[in-house]
């Protein structure tokens, strides 16, 4: 036994991270943005809320998810860090109560009063004037009174649903004639502001919506003293549930399970931290939770909320507004305006970065063109997410109605995009489109689009395949990639793939593209394997890959076995990260960075120095089992030269981030990193904008 295999045997040592635990570190490092005084003020309330709504679907999702698990095989179950769920579960509480815990204690010493110093008051009610409190009692009469349904509990009564993610008062009132202590429950209406701007200040001056409503409970339970009251709010298992294999319509069965969906178990419960114990009592049995499943609150519950303060018109507190650039390649053809996007393409293979480089002047020109274009016959694409108002959609629409082959293949089971999706399809439908739903048990999250146009007595085939969704909104603070392309090979794979997602095919072979769950998996392997070779006979080597999550046990392994053979491995990985590096016979090659800036970072990219001959790839994929088992995804060689040095500079310029990124240690804690004496500051994000826009370096 070697040292590496010795110490992957210890059972005190766990080679891998637990996924939830590095979760849960990736979001710290997202408040942690919020807490740094280097970030703009409003930029640190958006962090405050972005970690709030982080924590939000994390319980819906990952906390519900092992909940049913327990719940259905019992706490012998073992994650792949080789402990028992139900272990994880006591961990999970234990990494996130102090982290819930900085959050709003922060929020209440540091945040709120930076925030009133620069003309943005978050008051408490009775904090307020005598004639602002009128205002609001005027407030509470007009505006909440006529939508508020106080709902008692007694044995008449019973506990009422609560909604997912709602925020409510429960209320304990005396009987003026019985003396009869009640308990009853005040939803927090979700349609109004959550922070009730008072007028007729010089400032931006709000009370929380909770309170205004707190106190002025009279109206509602007449003939009752109100003895007090308290802020709550549920978060429930948001999982869809469908059976594909026995759905004759999968639309209606999705339909249903999101109607379901509202009736999930409560898998969190967060409280106000000075609720009676009693109170907390009877909501835990009536919620039936756990007092694992409670978060004690010191402050305002729904910091998500602070979103909206995030987006208040005062530039000077926000990051510089960021308006994308044209692609160089597109800014040349300003001289040539009726140049079209596929003449463009025909000089040659293209790489666009956004936010950096616009999406609105390259995919959805590319679309836009395809659909009113007189020569293109069909459009094949794909769509995961995409905005409310879609450009795309609509481009695809006229399309079809312009006469052309339109087919589109709508992931219905994109989470918490379904019904968003399913009313898409049928506006798609509607119009003529061709309307795929995916594969059954697969959810279908490559990114790729293809054009057949007539040419002369030719049919060329051109693509964009990317990083990113077709969605011009997060395009503008998502940090994605894609490629434009008419070479023959990759436009017959993309042909292939279409045939796979629409029709009957069992398509195995690509001439370049990595399709999941065909032959990704296997080839990323051999792509480990081969520098691991060359390594052996004396080639150094060296692996770069950018991804959003690294959780595979199968490729980590692959991964400690090339460390162990001396390649160098940087690993750039947003969010989970389950590899354990720089850990001696293990991984001492492997180094782990994550980059936490205005942007999300979402591309991927995946380099090989190949004993010279560098090889880079882009695509939609992870390195999770779902995107390699479970998901349709689309990987593609980049093989132009000058491209491939475009990739291997781009991720270079973000392993040399010494203000936006973060170290991952052996023992899984990250340190973000700063300057070294005399060293100038480089954020790399920054940077990709002074290269568009100068006045950013």
């Amino acid at each position: 036994m070697n040292n590496a295999e010795a110490i992957a045997a210890d059972p005190h040592f766990k080679y891998l991270f637990n996924r939830e635990l590095s979760w849960i570190a990736f979001n710290k490092r997202v408040l942690s943005e919020g807490i740094d005084a280097r970030t703009p003020l409003l930029e640190r309330a958006k962090f405050f809320a972005i970690f709030s709504s982080n924590l939000d679907e994390f319980f819906m999702v990952r906390v519900a998810r092992a909940k049913r698990k327990l719940s259905d095989q019992g706490g012998q179950v073992l994650t792949d860090d080789g402990i028992q769920l139900q272990e994880q579960m006591l961990a999970i509480k234990e990494a996130l109560t102090p982290l819930v815990t900085m959050q709003h204690e922060f929020f209440e010493s540091n945040l709120r009063p930076e925030l009133s110093k620069h003309g943005v008051k978050i008051f408490d009610y009775k904090d307020i004037d005598r004639k602002h409190q009128d205002y609001l009692k005027t407030y509470f009469q007009e505006k909440l009174f006529p939508v508020l349904t106080p709902l008692a509990v007694d044995p008449a009564h019973p506990f009422p649903y609560i909604s997912n993610l709602s925020l409510s008062l429960v209320v304990i009132v005396r009987d003026r004639q019985t003396h009869e202590e009640k308990f009853a429950r005040v939803k927090v209406p979700n349609i109004l502001p959550r922070f009730v701007k008072i007028p007729e200040t010089d400032e931006h001056t709000f009370v929380p919506l909770e309170q205004v409503i707190a106190h002025n409970l009279a109206p509602l339970f007449r003939d009752m003293d109100i003895l007090s009251s308290y802020a709550f709010r549920i978060t429930r298992d948001a999982e869809l549930d469908i059976e594909e294999e026995e759905a004759d319509d999968l639309i209606s069965a999705l339909q249903e399970e999101l109607r379901k969906q509202k009736f999930g178990a409560v898998v969190r419960m967060e409280i106000a931290q000075d609720v009676p114990p009693e109170i907390r009592k009877k909501l835990i049995e009536q919620l039936s939770i756990t007092e694992t499943d409670v978060y004690d609150v010191p402050s305002l519950i729904g910091l998500g909320d602070l979103m909206a303060i995030a987006f208040l018109p005062m530039p000077e507190h926000q990051d510089q507004p960021w308006k994308s650039v044209s692609h160089p390649r597109l800014k040349e053809d300003e001289q040539n305006p009726t140049k079209s996007i596929f003449e463009i393409i025909r000089e040659g293979d293209f790489l666009v970065h956004h936010p950096y480089q616009s999406f609105t002047t390259t995919v959805q020109r590319f679309i836009e063109e395809a659909a009113v274009d007189p020569h293109v016959l069909a459009i094949k694409q794909t769509l995961y997410r995409t905005s409310g108002d879609s450009p795309i959609v609509h481009a695809l629409i006229r399309a079809a109605e312009n006469g052309k082959q339109v087919a589109v293949l709508v992931e219905l089971k994109a989470r918490f995009d379904e019904a968003n999706n399913i009313s898409w399809a049928k506006k798609l439908e509607n119009a003529g489109v061709h309307v795929v739903y995916g594969l059954k048990n697969l959810k279908t999250h490559t990114k790729t689009a293809l054009v057949v146009r007539q040419e002369g007595d030719r049919l060329v085939r051109y693509m964009h395949i990317g990083t990113g969704n077709y969605n011009p909104k997060t395009a503008r603070f998502y940090s994605d990639l894609g490629i434009f392309s008419c070479r023959d090979d990759l436009g017959a794979d993309l042909t292939d793939l279409f045939n796979y997602l629409t029709g009957y095919s069992r398509q195995r072979d690509y001439r370049k593209l990595l399709v999941a769950p065909v032959n990704m998996r296997d080839r990323f392997l051999e792509l480990i394997h081969r520098e691991i070779e060359h390594q052996k006979n004396g080639y150094p080597c060296y692996i770069i890959a950018k991804m959003n999550s690294l959780v595979d046990p199968e490729i980590i392994n692959a991964l400690y076995e090339a460390s162990q053979v001396g390649v160098n491995i940087d690993l750039i990985i947003r969010g989970i990260c389950c590899v354990r590096p720089k850990v001696k016979g293990l991984s001492d090659r492997i180094r782990v960075i994550s980059v936490i800036g205005r942007f999300l970072e979402h591309s991927r990219i995946f380099y090989f120095s190949n004993g010279g001959a560098e090889q880079v790839y882009i695509g939609s994929a992870d390195w999770m089992p779902r995107n390699l088992d479970a998901r349709v995804e689309v990987i593609t060689p980049v093989e132009e030269p000058a491209l491939v040095q475009e990739l291997k500079q781009i991720l270079e310029i973000i392993l040399a981030d010494n203000r936006q990124a973060w170290d991952l240690h052996p023992d899984g804690t990250y340190t973000q990193r700063s300057p070294k004496d005399g060293e100038p500051e480089m954020s790399s994000q920054k940077h990709f904008m002074s290269q568009g826009r100068p006045e950013f370096a």
